[in-house]
C-alpha cells in the first residue's frame, strides 16, 4: 500500500459512466479545435520583405527555407548570448520534433530559427542531439519582426510561399505551443498530471513548482546528445 493519495475506486458501472460523462467533453474540444483550425485556414496573411538568414551553408533567403515547398512553419528558439545551455522549454520542446518527413506530402517543412550566431546555433543543436534544421536571424530583423526579438521569448510562426514571396499567415507564443507538441498531451493523461501547483487537482494530489520536473538542457543532451546512444 502507499500512503500518496490515489482517485476513489469504484465499480466498473460508475467508473464507465463518469468515463462517458467527461469523454463527452473531450469531444466537444475536439469540435472546438476542428472549428478553430477551420477559421484559421481563413485567416487573411501579411506579406513580408526578402529577408535573408544564415544556415549551415551561408546566406539564404527566407523563399528558399522553404526548399521548394509552399508552407514553412518556424520555431524562434529564444538565445541567450555567451550561454552554455540554451532556453531548457525550448530545447525541450523542439527535441520532441525527430522525424518531419511527414510533412513533405502537405508540401511543407518544419525549422528552427535563433538569433544565436549560426556558428554558435549549430554548435547547440549538436550539443543538444536536436534533429531540426536550424537557421539564424542575427544578422536580419527576421525575428524581432516575426514576434521573437533578440532578449524576447519563443514563437511559431507559420508562412505560405507564392513565387519568391513570402507571407505570413499564423502565430502564436507561450502555451499556444502546448498543441503542437506531444509531452504535454501525453502527461495530462496521467492521473496525477503535470504536477505543478498551477494546476487544478484533487487534495493530497503530488503537485511541484511550475517548471521543477521539465528536463534542463543539460538533461536533454545526456539523452541525445553525442555520447548519449541515442539515434
Amino acid at each position: 500500500m502507499t500512503n500518496q493519495a490515489l482517485p476513489p475506486v469504484v465499480d466498473a458501472a460508475t467508473w464507465e459512466r463518469r468515463l462517458a460523462s467527461l469523454r463527452a467533453r473531450e469531444k466537444a474540444a475536439t469540435r472546438e479545435l476542428d472549428a478553430i483550425a477551420a477559421e484559421r485556414r481563413r485567416l487573411p496573411m501579411v506579406e513580408l520583405p526578402d529577408y535573408t538568414l544564415e544556415g549551415e551553408d551561408g546566406p539564404v533567403r527566407l523563399a528558399d527555407v522553404f526548399e521548394g515547398r509552399r508552407q514553412l512553419i518556424v520555431y524562434n528558439h529564444m538565445w541567450s548570448p555567451g550561454q552554455e545551455w540554451q532556453c531548457p522549454g525550448c530545447t525541450g520542446f523542439t527535441s520532441q520534433y525527430t522525424r518531419l518527413e511527414f510533412l513533405d506530402n502537405y508540401d511543407a517543412r518544419f525549422v528552427i530559427v535563433t538569433q544565436g550566431p549560426i556558428e554558435e546555433a549549430l554548435a547547440y543543436k549538436h550539443r543538444v542531439g536536436n534533429r531540426m534544421t536550424w537557421y539564424s536571424t542575427a544578422n536580419s530583423s527576421f525575428g524581432t519582426d516575426v514576434g521573437a526579438p533578440p532578449g524576447g521569448g519563443f514563437a511559431v510562426n507559420v508562412f505560405l510561399r507564392d513565387g519568391d514571396t513570402v507571407h505570413r499567415t499564423w502565430h502564436t507564443n507561450g502555451r499556444g505551443t502546448e498543441q503542437i507538441g506531444h509531452s504535454f498531451a501525453l502527461i495530462d493523461l496521467l492521473p496525477y498530471g503535470r504536477q505543478e501547483e498551477w494546476q487544478d487537482s484533487p487534495e493530497g494530489w503530488p503537485q511541484s513548482p511550475t517548471y521543477s520536473r521539465w528536463a534542463t538542457s543539460k538533461d536533454i543532451a545526456a539523452l541525445y546528445g553525442p555520447g548519449s546512444g541515442a539515434s
